[in-house]
């Protein structure tokens, strides 16, 4: 299966990547530097990935990141700048990756567990993550050639927490949880929200 990652240099992006390498996929790593050089908040640069990508058999979105911060202290540019990234970045992976992915395709999201989990400091996040959310349930029941969708909600990734000085006992691994995400994509779900 030819996959492209979006995101690929992220904890999450990079683990999933490996992970579907080391499982024979043939993998497409693009992010924000690169030979697949990515801005998923600007369209054009989308359009301009997937010209140059070609057809692939599933697109996996670990890219887009959200402003943190509390309700008080975010402006109006912090909410449209994690609108634009994080939500419409990933929007548009599938509107415009549509034509380029193979009959029976499929292409997987990353939201996070704040739509459902919300600590303080997070409204920006946790409303871009509900969206695509809800985006996946929707918008799968429209895609043709039987393509499909799949929206995951991962917890605190270990490697994560560690990086943020966050308490990560218990917390999932990258490599885990990129595990999940290598089932699902080999797996039959669509229109769903898969929390890890």
């Amino acid at each position: 299966m030819r996959v492209l990652v979006v995101g690929a240099t992220g904890t999450i992006g990079k683990a999933v990547a490996d992970v579907l390498a080391e499982r024979g996929d043939d993998v497409v790593r693009a992010s924000r530097r690169g030979d697949h050089a990515v801005d998923i908040a600007d369209p054009a640069s989308i359009r301009a990935l997937f010209a140059k990508v070609g057809w692939v058999d599933a697109v996996v979105s670990c890219g887009g990141s959200a402003k943190m911060g509390a309700l008080e202290t975010l402006t109006d540019a912090d909410f449209a700048a994690s609108i634009a990234n994080k939500l419409m970045g990933q929007v548009n992976l599938v509107r415009f990756g549509v034509a380029h992915v193979r009959d029976e395709g499929a292409f997987l999201l990353t939201a996070g567990i704040f739509s459902q989990r919300p600590p303080a400091g997070v409204p920006a996040a946790a409303m871009v993550n509900g969206a695509l959310e809800s985006f996946a349930r929707a918008a799968s029941k429209d895609l043709p050639r039987r393509i499909r969708l799949v929206t995951v909600s991962p917890p605190l990734i270990h490697e994560t927490a560690v990086a943020m000085g966050l308490p990560s006992n218990g917390a999932l691994s990258a490599r885990d949880n990129a595990q999940r995400y290598a089932d699902l994509l080999h797996g039959d779900q669509t229109g769903q929200v898969v929390y890890t």
